[in-house]
């Protein structure tokens, strides 16, 4: 199985097209709850292509970009690495290679099921300041969807052999309280994306568990997506909602 560190790598250019952002309000609350400002220092954890570090920037943040993967990193730093607030690191959420105590905040947009939650903990709460703070933000599809939705769900089920057990890792809230050290917040908000077929594939293709070109599943599973799409389209296009979720809580260490 490929290793997590390298399963985006021939995805990058469809992950940095078509992932969703988050919203505004999510960022809003890292202000208002976890001390992003102008003066904070981020760490963004498993950066990825950027999405997340873009709008910490936009708030004037300093962001370190901590991402292994080369496709991932070289996609943000196309991106963001003319910035003098920003800066790209290759290493992982176990071993950032940061000093100790050198940020204020510490995030993961979309990326915490592919760490170790112990060795991660340790890891952030070496490099945090004191009160420093620690925020997991996803975007997961509601559970009161849409009729497309549901159908894009079944698809993906019946038809790529990793989706279920991706979707169930990605979710599992003992992890992120392990990770947290046992409590943790959860707030939410609305969000969505519109897409013509080329984006709804390429917004397939972005996923892990998507089968590339390659491979023997691909035409079938691309013929029963324009099948979805055709059935549910309004003038070319399909809206494909979201929950984002940013579950968060000052790390402290054991008393």
């Amino acid at each position: 199985m490929t290793r997590p560190t390298e399963r985006f790598t021939t995805r990058a250019d469809n992950y940095a097209r078509y992932r969703p952002s988050y919203p505004q309000a999510a960022i809003e609350l890292l202000r208002a709850r976890c001390g992003l400002s102008s003066a904070a220092v981020v760490a963004d954890v498993g950066a990825g292509t950027g999405i997340l570090s873009a709008l910490l920037l936009e708030r004037g943040a300093h962001v370190i970009a901590i991402e292994p993967n080369d496709a991932m990193r070289a996609a943000a730093e196309t991106l963001l690495g003319a910035r003098p607030r920003y800066r790209s690191v290759k290493a992982t959420a176990e071993a950032t290679t940061l000093p100790e105590e050198s940020v204020d905040l510490w995030v993961a947009g979309q990326a915490f099921h592919w760490f170790e939650a112990m060795p991660a903990r340790a890891e952030a709460l070496r490099i945090l300041r004191r009160g420093g703070c620690g925020a997991l933000l996803w975007n997961e599809h509601p559970p009161q969807g849409s009729a497309f939705l549901a159908d894009y769900d079944a698809l993906l089920r019946e038809q790529t052999s990793e989706y279920a057990t991706t979707v169930a890792r990605r979710l599992d809230e003992a992890r992120m309280r392990e990770f947290f050290g046992g409590r943790m917040e959860l707030a939410t908000f609305a969000n969505q994306q519109s897409f013509d077929f080329a984006g709804l594939k390429g917004r397939l293709l972005s996923s892990s568990y998507a089968p590339e070109p390659k491979d023997a599943q691909y035409e079938p599973l691309m013929q029963a997506l324009r099948a979805v799409f055709d059935r549910h389209e309004h003038h070319g296009e399909v809206v494909f909602p979201y929950l984002t979720l940013v579950y968060f809580q000052r790390l402290t260490p054991p008393a």
